[in-house]
Order: C-alpha cells, then structure tokens, then sequence
C-alpha cells in the first residue's frame, strides 16, 4: 500500500464531493461508456470509487492500469447533470488525472501538450504537415505499406479521422478586424478555436461573414493561444491554468473595445466559463501551488465573466435572425432536411439547445429533423476517439444509426470535434450527408444568388 496522497485529498472537489456519493447507480443509466459494456468497472461510479481509492493510497498511481482506467471517461458530464447529490465526476475524474500524470511523466505527453499544442505556430505546422500529407497522398501510401501500424495505442486506426486536412487555417484568411456592414450594432471578439481554425476554417469565415452582416465589428485578438481544455481533459492541469492566464491578459486589452466575447465552438465557450478563468478558480489553483495570482490577472478574469457567449446563442439573443432574413439572397435546395446533434459542451454544460435549432429553423427552405438521442455523446470527445478509437466507433455508429433515421441532407453541430467525428461516422456509413456548423447554413443562404 501507498501513502495517502496529501496532494489528492485537498483538491476541494475530491476533498468535498466523494462522500457525497451514495452508491444509488443513477450515473449509469446515462453514461455513454456503460451503455456499450454494461459492466460495472465502466460505471461513473466505479471512476468515484478509483479516485476514493487513489486518495487513500489503495492503488498505486504510477500504475499503468489506473492511467487507463481514468481515462475510460469521455467527460461528456452526463453523470455530473444527473447526479441526484450533484457531484462533478467529471472534474473529479480529470484532477485525478492530472494527479496520475504529475506521477507518471510522459515524454510524449509532454510533447503533444506542452511543445505543440501550447504553441499556436507549431500546432499549426504540426496539423499543415498532416494536411500535405494527405494532399500528396502519402498517408494513402503508408496504410498501404501497413506504416501505420507502427503508431502507438489507437493511432494507428484513429489517424483515419483527421483527413481531408484543409492546407490553410481560418486566420490565414481572415483580417484582425472585420467591418461591420449596414448599420453598426456593435463590436464582438471572435475566440478563434484551435479546432475550427485547423479543421474547420470554413465554419470560421461563416461566422464573421454572418457576425459582420448582422451589425459588428468582429476583432480577432492576436496571441490568443489553446482554451486549455484538451490539456485539463489529458491530465495537464497545470498548463490549462498558463493558457487560461495568457488568453484573460490578451482579452483584458480589450475592455474598451468589445461587448461579447465569441467562440463558434462548444469546448472553447465552455472552457472560457470554467472555474480556470475565474478569480475563484485562479486563487484555488494558485493556493494549491503556493503562490500568489497577479492583481492583474483576477481583475481580467473579473472583466471576462458574463461576457462569453456562444455564437448560436448570441444571434439569438441580439435578435440578429430577423435582421438577417430580410436579406437572404435566395434559399437553399427545397426541400432540404437538416437534423441537429446536441455537443456535450453546449447542450449539458451551458445549457444551450434551442437556440442552435432556431438557427437553423430561421433559414427559408430548411426542415428541422429532429433526430433520437440527439443529445447523447458522439464519442469523440476532443482526444477520446484517437486515444479510445474501437469505444469510440461503438458511441458513433449509434449516433450514426440515428442520424440516417432521419433522411437529412445536412447534419449540423456546434462543435468542430463533434464535427470531425460525426463526418468521420457518416462518410464510413457510406452517405452524402454534409457535416456543418449551422452557422454555415445560415452563411450560404446570405451568399446565395
């Protein structure tokens, strides 16, 4: 047996919120990973339970298994919504990651979060590489010659998700400040994600084109860098808190300028709320490490709080539709069937639903399909289906059932991840069926001829 862990047992959250759990089993009937195994090692509770153990030095952390046991988690926080005691398992479940990976150095770990992807430019460089790859057929190439095996864990078959690469991101093509057309309502900053700026470039164009046309200024702030929710989710704990205070000192400049800060992303506005950019978060962080926060920075994350919105919601709320309706150039295809899936981090954490739907139903010529469990976990999950890829396909191809029942055209999202990995699940179905932001929907009605 192990030591206690002093570490562990003053986290507020473990310290708090174990003995809350009265061993009832609701977590179960909503958790993704339980559904496909229907054991009770897949069970949120039995992620309580790994942690309680971790906390009291019943299991080693530097054991190979906890890492992996800990990790069968999407962090969908399915259970944390339906908690009769309301215990956050999912913050639970990642702190304890980020306890086992402070034990567990990992090179690569290190690698992919630290070096890269706290580095815009050379995440950048990373993914255009992957991207030119793709382009030039080499990745064809190396399937072919079974190089590809040679991946460690699920990579070598998750690697199949990230094609089709676009070569240029989103800020490549997009000015700093784009001009509100018409009569000026406001001035918005764009939260340009990692996700839509890399793999879904054109989900960004769409939405400062409809941001622009609806009445703002939309400013892209430079230096911004990762929200840090991949790091925090991959037990990185602590470089999610470095990115949350670099990008609240970047936005802090624009206090004067900006009425809303804006992210098309569900994972980017859900990270830009979480307690890493609070004044509460940052000193309980900081308290843990022994240090002391910077006035300046608790007062940018003063200034950031109430003014993050996601994009659905916030064409809704400023009334934006019925201005952009009166200019449609024209509709789309008619009849055109579009059905919605609900991301996690839109739907259960910030508790964002209709107004995506209303996005959509705003556009002349389309039909809202809704489709069953449209608020079930698609299973990608950010890293999940390339650290977790066969889980992963198990999650999707229920999802994909769903949306085929449908006959849509369209399968719109507000999440690039969830984008990514819902196309990878209808391409492989064999279907035509177009992947979209329903910003982009709404964007191709006002291009329209």
């Amino acid at each position: 047996m192990n030591k206690p862990s002093t570490a562990l047992s003053n986290i507020p959250v473990v310290r708090e919120q174990i003995k809350k759990c009265v061993r009832c089993g609701q977590c179960r009937t909503v958790c993704p990973i339980f559904r496909e195994y229907q054991t009770e090692n897949y069970a949120p509770r039995a992620q309580v339970f790994l942690v309680q153990m971790l906390r009291d030095g019943e299991v080693n952390p530097q054991d190979e298994k906890v890492a992996q046991k800990l990790g069968d988690c999407l962090l969908c926080e399915s259970c944390t919504r339906n908690c009769p005691s309301a215990i956050p398992v999912h913050e639970m479940v990642a702190e304890a990651r980020s306890y086992v990976a402070e034990q567990r150095p990992s090179a690569a770990r290190n690698l992919v979060f630290d070096k890269l992807w706290s580095h815009p430019g050379r995440l950048q460089a990373a993914v255009q590489t992957m991207g030119l790859a793709n382009a030039l057929g080499l990745r064809t190439l190396a399937r072919k010659l079974g190089l590809t095996s040679l991946l460690p864990g699920d990579l070598s078959q998750a690697e199949k998700i990230l094609k089709n690469i676009p070569l240029i991101p989103a800020h490549s093509r997009l000015r700093s400040i784009t001009p509100a057309q018409g009569k000026k309502k406001g001035r918005v900053a764009y939260f340009l994600g990692c996700g839509t700026d890399l793999l879904r470039p054109e989900t960004a164009l769409a939405a400062v084109n409809v941001l622009s046309r609806a009445g703002y200024d939309v400013v892209i702030p430079s230096g911004l860098r990762c929200c840090g929710l991949p790091h925090f989710a991959n037990g990185e704990k602590h470089l999610a808190y470095q990115l949350a205070i670099h990008n609240l000192l970047l936005l802090k400049k624009l206090e004067l300028e900006v009425d809303a800060v804006i992210s098309d992303c569900a994972s980017c506005t859900s990270a830009l709320k979480s307690k890493r950019y609070t004044v509460e978060g940052l000193q309980e962080e900081a308290s843990q490490q022994g240090i002391a926060v910077r006035d300046e920075v608790l007062k940018a994350a003063e200034w950031l709080q109430g003014r993050v919105i996601d994009l659905n919601a916030y064409l809704v709320q400023e009334g934006a539709l019925a201005q952009l309706a009166g200019n449609w150039k024209g509709t789309l295809k008619t009849p055109v069937k579009v059905t919605y899936h609900d991301p996690c981090h839109l739907a259960r954490v910030q508790g964002v639903r209709t107004q995506p739907r209303e996005v959509i139903k705003s556009i002349e010529g389309i039909e809202l399909v809704e489709m069953k469990e449209a608020d079930v976990c698609c299973g990608g999950s950010g890293t999940f289906s390339l650290t977790h890829y066969d889980l992963s396909m198990k999650i999707l191809n229920r999802k994909v059932e769903n949306i085929l029942a449908t006959d849509a055209h369209y399968l719109a999202t507000s999440c690039p991840s969830c984008m990514t990995q819902l196309e990878h699940g209808v391409t492989e179905a064999g279907t035509k069926i177009q992947v979209v932001h329903p910003v982009q929907l709404l964007d191709q009605a006002l291009r329209k001829n």
